[in-house]
């Protein structure tokens, strides 16, 4: 038995019109699929496969805790994910991509692994940005930060990392607007 084989759908053999199944994806699951965005976690999937009259539509409801590094200290930090993702399947004569969500699989084999496309629905439910809560993060590694951060002039007023907001850095030259735009303003203001 391989190491995925319960997520194995057998759709060639489906009796129902419906049928439902869980999952719980946890470390072990993450580190033999050996992707880069997630090595560890723990997710429950619900999948409702419906087979219509030329396809499956298979549902993924997707709710757990995947732990990625912070984007300011590094260090690990619990990121909640929920994601709502659809699948269609169909038969064919050689498995296909025909887009971002229809499969076609060979209808001799008549099943379809859903491991790597619910650790992707995953990967896509995490947030482009995941920092820790304000003042969460490593202590040693924000002081570091805000030390690096400081100019000769700034020793008044010190932004922090460590307090959760973010340092927005002004460019003097985009205060500074040529004249001549502010002429064909003008003329744009008029119409």
């Amino acid at each position: 038995m391989g190491k995925f084989d319960k997520y194995k759908i057998d759709l060639k053999g489906m009796q129902a019109d419906s049928c439902k199944y869980e999952f719980l994806l946890d470390n072990l699951f993450f580190a033999h699929i050996d992707g880069p965005e997630v090595q560890k976690g723990k997710v429950n999937v619900e999948l409702t496969v419906k087979k219509t009259s030329r396809a499956f539509e298979l549902s993924f409801q997707t709710e757990g805790i995947v732990w990625v590094p912070c984007d300011r200290c590094l260090d690990e930090m619990e990121q909640p994910v929920t994601s709502s993702d659809k699948l269609m399947v169909k038969f064919g004569h050689e498995y296909a991509e025909e887009g971002d969500n229809l499969i076609v699989i060979p209808e001799e084999e008549g099943e379809i692994n859903v491991a790597w496309f619910m650790y992707e629905f995953i990967a896509l439910a995490i947030p482009m940005k995941h920092v820790h809560a304000p003042g969460k993060c490593n202590k040693a590694v924000t002081s570091k930060l805000n030390k690096h951060l400081r100019t000769s002039g700034d020793d008044d007023a010190e932004e922090s990392f460590g307090a959760g907001e973010d340092i927005v850095v002004e460019d003097e030259a985009e205060e500074q607007i040529d004249p001549r735009w502010n002429e064909l303003k003008k003329i744009l203001d008029n119409n």
